[in-house]
């Protein structure tokens, strides 16, 4: 799947991308629903990802569910759509 501005990704918009790193890419979505605008962190591929990054990426997002704090972002959910997580 190509991640572009205006696809749709479950309940969420693509407006842009914010950034990449290592583990994926970082994008501003819209909540097509509540009509909020968050941000999206997409594993690409996951499906040819190592185990061990997998499993990192795994960690952190039970680590970031578990984070309540004003100065760190709010993990809304967490979803496998098609190849990536």
């Amino acid at each position: 799947m190509a991640w572009l501005p205006g696809i749709r990704v479950g309940s969420y918009e693509i407006v842009d991308v914010l950034g990449d790193g290592g583990m994926g890419k970082v994008f501003r979505v819209r909540h097509l629903i509540s009509d909020r605008t968050e941000a999206m962190k997409v594993l690409l591929a996951a499906s040819s990802a190592s185990q061990e990054m997998l499993d990192r990426f795994t960690r952190e997002i039970r680590v970031l569910a578990t984070l309540n704090h004003p100065n760190i972002a709010v993990l809304h959910t967490a979803f496998h759509h098609e190849d990536s997580l």
